[in-house]
Parts: structure tokens; sequence; C-alpha cells
């Protein structure tokens, strides 16, 4: 029994001993607390199993801790619409994070592709929100993850004329933006609805 324990398993991330039985630190999850360290080896050891040649670069920014990757296989590590990188960020902060002390945030990017993205996606609501306030109709975006449509919800939140709703289940949740209570919105090439 004790020999199977102790051999690795094809596809497993495993945590040593020490790591399952450790402690929590007590501390508020400040800089210094090593957990900038342990989400580098972990992300490392993760990428070196998906044989992907990526270089890890770590900033602290008080409880955020930042991963940057860098590298000739960071293409596939971003992944079709950033989703690989949303799956890597999730992971390491469910294994970070286990103890509920001293949590942190970590988050993993890629240059500045989170930024770029996230202006993307600015640029695109609001664009579609003053074709909503001229045309006076409901426009629905396509589905997307739940952190894209929580930039949109808050780019849109003060954008005068529009609100903003989220509609459907799991990944094909959508969000909708109409012209705000007052104003009646208008389908396509049908004039106003009663």
């Amino acid at each position: 029994m004790d020999e199977r324990k102790n051999e690795a398993r094809d596809g497993a991330l495993l945590l040593d001993d020490a790591d399952a039985k450790r402690a929590p630190t007590g501390q508020d999850g400040q800089s210094g607390d090593g957990k900038a360290e342990e989400s580098a080896g972990i992300l490392e050891e993760i990428l070196d199993r998906m044989d992907l040649d990526v270089d890890v670069d770590v900033r602290e920014d008080g409880e955020k801790i930042v991963l940057d990757l860098d590298g000739p296989d960071v293409g596939r590590v971003i992944g079709k619409k950033g989703m690989t990188l949303d799956a890597l960020q999730f992971l390491l902060n469910k294994i970070v994070n286990r103890f509920p002390d001293g949590r942190r945030h970590v988050v993993v990017d890629s240059g500045d592709y989170r930024e770029r993205h996230d202006n993307g996606l600015i640029s695109m609501a609001r664009r579609e929100a003053k074709r909503v306030v001229t045309e006076g109709e409901v426009v629905t975006l396509e589905p997307m993850s739940a952190r894209d449509r929580r930039v949109i919800h808050l780019s849109l939140a003060k954008f005068e004329g529009v609100t903003t709703a989220s509609h459907g289940q799991g990944m094909q949740r959508r969000i909708q933006i109409m012209p705000a209570d007052g104003e009646q919105p208008r389908s396509r090439g049908r004039g106003r609805r009663r």
C-alpha cells in the first residue's frame, strides 16, 4: 500500500505531505508570506507537465500576486479567448488559498494580455451602448465568461441611457444592453414595442 502512495501518477499534480499538512500561517495575506513563490512553483510545475516552454515572472502588489508568462509557447497558455489562462488562474487561486487565513488573489497574465483584452471589451461595450441609445434597440452580446461579463457590466454601470443584464445558463450566459428605464426598446425594423 505504501509503495503505491509514493508512485508518481501520470497527469496528476501532487503536493508533498508537508504541503498537504501545512497549517495556516495566520498572516493577513501580505507580501513576504511565501504565497508568491508557492504559486509560481505550482504554475511552473503545471506548465512543465503540459510540456510548454514558458517562463514565469512574479510581481507582488499588496494582496495581489501577478504571475507574468513569457516564452515561445505563451500563445498556447493563453488559449482561445484567454480560457486556458483563466483556468490556470482559477486552479492556482484554489490551491494557494486552500486555507482561510492569509488569502491573496493570484492573477495569471502574459505581457499585457488581460489589459488589452479588457480594453477591447470596454470599447466594444461602449460602441454597442451608443448604438442602443441612438437606435433604441436591445443589443444581445455573444456568450462570454463571468470575468468578461463583469468587465462589461462595470464599464457600462455609469453610461447614460443604458442598463445591462445577464441572461442564460453556464457557458451560454450573455449580456443584454438595453435602453434605460423610461425609454421604449425597439426591435430592428419594426418600430416601437407596445
